[in-house]
């Protein structure tokens, strides 16, 4: 059972691996090594029963992932027991990504958002960036909506999904969680995972498993190389695993088990 930790200094404590829902709801213009199919909603159920015996608690979903949202709001028994991750500023309609960073969208879409997932509060609500990070923290109104949004209770702690180191620095200065990239062949962020650490703020941590590539099946150096990476600096609180499979959320979990134990001696 793998222990929870501190997510930064939100107060919010979460499993060391969350469990990604995009499968859950979209099958399109998704980067995977092997197609799949949404799993019914007897498959999700098991799933999420799956997860919480092995101790995960997170779930990231997001208004682009299809209905992910509805579908976990139809089928999450005991909400309170689960730390929701959820997205603003992107939504995919017709095959294509749409971003919309305004005020009204971004309050627009966390009224969905609960209504979707039948709750009255969500615990992490992230930018999904387009890109253009800088963009987004000087020219745009969401971090101020969404700042306004966890003063009123709906929401209790908020960050960026970022595509830039300097994005991601603004980030951990600024806001409660930063979900950014590690991965072995992808270092980029390890400048802002070093200013996550002394800022004590939450990291999760996208793109561990290089969505599925990582495998050793399809030519990766291997998942619990993949993972030993990822959980080899100190700032990672959470890494996101978006598999649809239970032996690989097994496996996943078991393998995080012993890397952090492993770390503990």
């Amino acid at each position: 059972m793998m222990q929870q930790r501190e997510l930064g200094q939100t107060g919010i404590k979460v499993s060391p691996l969350g469990l990604g829902t995009v499968k859950f709801g979209r099958d399109q213009q998704v980067k995977y090594p092997w197609s799949f199919k949404i799993p019914d909603d007897k498959a999700v159920l098991e799933l999420l029963a799956l997860s919480q015996d092995l101790g995960i608690n997170l779930l990231d979903t997001a208004p682009a992932y299809g209905n992910s949202e509805e579908r976990l709001g139809k089928l999450l028994c005991n909400r309170q027991d689960w730390v929701i991750v959820s997205k603003v500023g992107e939504a995919f309609e017709q095959g294509q990504s749409q971003f919309d960073f305004s005020a009204e969208t971004t309050r627009h879409t966390i009224e969905n958002t609960l209504k979707n997932l039948k709750t009255d509060y969500l615990d992490v609500v992230l930018v999904h960036s387009d890109g253009d990070d800088r963009n987004i923290i000087e020219q745009e109104d969401v971090l101020q909506t969404l700042q306004q949004l966890k003063q009123q209770g709906l929401i209790r702690a908020i960050g960026l999904s970022t595509k830039t180191t300097d994005g991601g620095l603004w980030t951990v200065e600024h806001t409660d969680v930063i979900m950014a990239t590690r991965n072995t062949a992808d270092h980029t962020d390890d400048a802002v995972l070093e200013r996550a650490l002394e800022l004590n703020k939450g990291v999760v941590i996208k793109k561990g498993l290089q969505s599925g590539h990582a495998d050793s099946r399809a030519g990766g150096g291997g998942i619990e190389d993949a993972l030993k990476y990822v959980f080899s600096h100190q700032a990672v609180n959470c890494l996101i695993a978006g598999t649809i499979n239970p032996e690989h959320l097994v496996q996943n979990a078991q393998i995080v088990e012993q890397i952090l134990s492993a770390m503990k001696h």
